[in-house]
């Protein structure tokens, strides 16, 4: 039955529609890929925190990384550590500083500064004495806008309860002196450079993703769907013409045999 010159042709121009088919498929999913749009990424360029962040708003997606600058006074008692954080892939400690921010109506708002890592707690905690020590006067303060971690409990039993490992801004409020009624910023600030002791945290620019156009997806699978259909539309003609040829020839079968029981 597929044999049949008629059917064969019928192959040749089902494979030449799929074909065809196929072709626009492919054509359709190389456009969803161009035409994908990347996602903006915060920019290296330096922006105020005031136009980027707001205190006690979450931190918007676009700011993500955003670099920001400020001026604000650190307050030197307001120190915190925290352990097992990861610099360039070696494992130590972030200083972790409360900056009073001063807004254009005068008011104070607080903000986190992870200000550098240090490769053990010794050397971490004598750069926090050394901070301690020096002047509470303002400065400007530039680097990377990242938002509030969910606070994690030590893992084991044997360490300090208190000791931190993210850094939760809420967590550090509790902590900090001075700050009933202020408001605080629900995001932290890592520094760009580093105090005399501490290495610089490494905190690079967020990826550009990009965005596949999914409409153009969308026709590549029909496309799919037409070139395979058309194979199967094929397979199921032959098929019935191959059933009804069977049924024909079963009912002359049965109208011979009837006639010679006649007979």
């Amino acid at each position: 039955m597929m044999l049949r010159p008629r059917w064969i042709g019928a192959l040749v121009f089902a494979l030449l529609l799929a074909a065809g088919f196929a072709w626009l498929g492919q054509w359709q999913l190389e456009r969803a890929v161009e035409s994908g749009k990347a996602v903006e990424a915060p920019t290296e360029k330096v922006l105020p925190l005031a136009s980027v962040a707001g205190p006690g708003a979450p931190l918007r997606d676009v700011a993500v990384g955003q670099l920001v600058e400020l001026t604000g006074t650190f307050v030197p008692g307001d120190y915190q550590l925290l352990e097992g954080r990861l610099n360039r892939g070696t494992s130590g400690w972030w200083v972790v500083g409360h900056v009073t921010v001063e807004q254009g109506d005068g008011k104070p708002v607080a903000l986190a500064v992870a200000r550098g890592w240090a490769s053990d707690e010794a050397t971490a905690k004598a750069t926090v004495a050394r901070l301690a020590e020096q002047p509470a006067t303002p400065q400007r303060i530039v680097g990377r806008i990242l938002p509030d971690e969910q606070p994690q409990l030590p893992d084991d039993e044997k360490k300090d309860p208190t000791g931190m490992k993210s850094l939760g801004v809420g967590q550090l409020y509790n902590l900090w002196t001075g700050v009933d009624g202020v408001d605080v910023y629900a995001a932290y600030v890592v520094e760009r450079g580093a105090p005399q002791g501490l290495v610089q945290i490494d905190s690079p620019p967020p990826i550009a993703q990009t965005e596949l156009n999914w409409l153009n997806i969308f026709y590549a699978a029909e496309w799919a769907i037409f070139a395979g259909f058309a194979v199967f539309l094929w397979y199921r003609l032959v098929k019935d013409a191959k059933e009804k040829e069977d049924e024909l020839r079963e009912l002359a079968a049965e109208e011979a045999a009837a006639a010679r029981n006649v007979e």
